[in-house]
């Protein structure tokens, strides 16, 4: 169930409720354009929360709260920045510095505090994606959603009021007069945590770091003292210069990478923009908006931040391989190619990159050099083979002058990978060469029946109909072939564009065979086909 839409229009307490009540499993991602925040469900209970600009005060709140030492906080640190994959949390209890109830329970505590903090937005948008879950490393939690949202109304309710006396947290307060002092005077725990902090120096926000407590608790601690007469307000932080380049650059950076996390990539590509605009070599935004370009399909956008990338002479591996595939698309196989051989010099084992290069030679017109790399990979490799190297390989045996070494590859490739539907077209595409046309439109039409359709399918399928004579089905299977991956092919779009023009569609004609002109420029049928309508009059 995808659910998505603006928190001016629906509560999100409403939503909350509505994700909990239908027992959903997935993640609720909430922005206001100006931060980012997300909650897991499992089976309707909130299982994690987290939001972008808060940082994580687990430490802080373990060590204020006395259950782990100031000393005991620096040494788990400490080892996390040598095991960057291990939680905080997980550190401290195998070091023996809390208990796995402790460290749960405070984690609970930071999942409430972030869930309560969005019931406050009311702006921006929430979008729901079924299924998805917290990173492995996360520890989960299981809170029942209903007491939450009861809780966080409460809240709501309580901060209306407590915002009328503290409607900032950079407030300054200062004692009026000590309530210790005074009998029949009743304290909340964490009116005796913050009274001592109370020295018309401190922040709100500084005191909820001292005293350890959350931000409602600290404000709410505060209120009731000024309520009581205890406080007075006494001025108020100097207000906070504009951010730095550094920190307003990782605000950025950080909201961009949260947002491509979550496939919000035009949000994504916006916050990375503005971090390149603050500082142009950072590496970090400029990987991921090439990332971007590659999946949305803008190849070009894609290989001007990857070239950049790759002029630094400690780019990473994984991004002189983005950059291989980027110049494949634009069908640039020896730049590829060359970007292959770098990766290699810069660490990355041959054997890794053969496939790739394998088929870069296939798509540059030279099967036989391709065939003779899937060989000797295999020979290294063993009996660990992808479905990419089965469908390409018996492509290779076939274009090399080698049919039924490529037919034994196919099925020996769907004998391992029985509904891959690559290793299908492909091999349907070898059994057509060799006249065999119903076994291969059995596997074309095996594909298309299949969880993942290669467009590939579809189209072949319509090029045999084609053929034949039959334009409704050749139709249905080219019009689905483009929904599928619209940059298919401008041969797509020329049998498409003369389909409708036999059937009169004289206009939709036109705007097929110009965007088969726009895949590939150098099409001069199609150019042809333009020119003889335009000098055409209509009847």
């Amino acid at each position: 169930m995808a659910i998505e839409g603006s928190l001016t229009d629906v509560d999100l307490a409403d939503i909350c409720q509505l994700l909990a009540m239908g027992r959903k499993t997935g993640c609720l991602t909430v922005t206001d354009r100006s931060n980012f925040g997300y909650v897991y469900f499992e089976q309707g209970r909130i299982s994690y929360a987290s939001i972008l600009n808060r940082p994580d005060r687990l430490g802080e709140l373990l060590v204020r709260n006395d259950v782990i030492t100031r000393g005991d906080l620096s040494q788990a640190m400490e080892m996390q920045a040598h095991h960057p994959g291990k939680r905080l949390g997980q550190i401290l209890v195998e070091r023996g510095s809390l208990t796995e109830e402790e460290l749960t329970r405070y984690i609970t505590v930071q999942i409430e505090e972030a869930v309560y903090h969005l019931f406050g937005w009311d702006r921006g948008t929430f979008h729901f994606d079924p299924e998805e879950r917290p990173d492995d490393g996360a520890l989960k939690v299981s809170i029942h959603a209903e007491g939450l949202l009861l809780e966080g109304a409460r809240r709501v309710d309580e901060w209306s009021m407590i915002e009328k006396k503290i409607p900032s947290m950079d407030l300054v307060f200062s004692l009026e007069r000590d309530p210790l002092g005074e009998e029949d005077v009743e304290l909340t725990e964490e009116q005796r945590k913050v009274l001592p902090l109370l020295d018309g120096a401190r922040s709100v926000e500084e005191i909820g770091k001292e005293s350890g407590l959350v931000e409602f608790d600290v404000a709410k601690a505060v209120y009731g003292l000024l309520q009581a007469g205890f406080a007075r307000r006494s001025g108020q932080k100097t207000e906070k210069a504009e951010e730095p380049g550094d920190a307003l650059l990782h605000q950025h950076l950080n909201l961009g990478l949260a947002f491509y996390r979550a496939g919000m990539l035009e949000d994504a590509e916006r916050e990375l923009d503005r971090a390149l605009e603050i500082d142009s070599t950072q590496v970090e935004a400029r990987r991921t908006l090439a990332l971007i370009g590659l999946k949305s399909g803008r190849t070009e956008e894609a290989l001007e931040h990857l070239v950049r990338l790759a002029e630094n002479a400690r780019v990473s591996p994984g991004t002189l391989r983005n950059l291989a595939f980027a110049l494949e698309l634009l069908e640039r196989y020896d730049d590829a190619l060359d970007a292959l051989a770098r990766a290699e010099t810069s660490g990355v084992a041959k054997e890794d990159l053969d496939v790739a290069r394998a088929v870069l030679n296939l798509k540059r017109g030279d099967p036989k050099r391709s065939r003779d790399i899937f060989r000797q990979y295999r020979k290294e490799s063993g009996t660990a083979l992808s479905p990419i190297y089965y469908a390409y390989a018996l492509l290779a045996e076939g274009a090399a002058g080698n049919p039924e070494a490529a037919l034994a590859l196919g099925r020996e490739g769907l004998t391992r990978f029985p509904e891959d539907g690559a290793i299908m077209v492909n091999l349907g595409v070898v059994l057509e060469r060799r006249g065999e046309t119903e076994a291969a439109e059995a596997l074309y039409l095996r594909a298309v029946s299949g969880g993942d359709t290669p467009p590939q399918a579809h189209k072949n399928l319509g090029d045999l109909a084609y053929r034949r004579g039959d334009p409704a089905s050749a139709r249905a299977h080219y019009e689905r072939a483009i929904r599928i991956d619209p940059k298919l092919g401008d041969d797509t779009y020329l049998k498409l564009g003369n389909l409708a023009y036999k059937e009169g569609e004289r206009e939709w004609a036109v705007g097929l065979w110009q965007r088969a002109l726009e895949l590939n420029p150098r099409n001069e049928v199609v150019r042809t086909n333009l020119e003889l309508l335009a000098a055409t009059p209509e009847r």
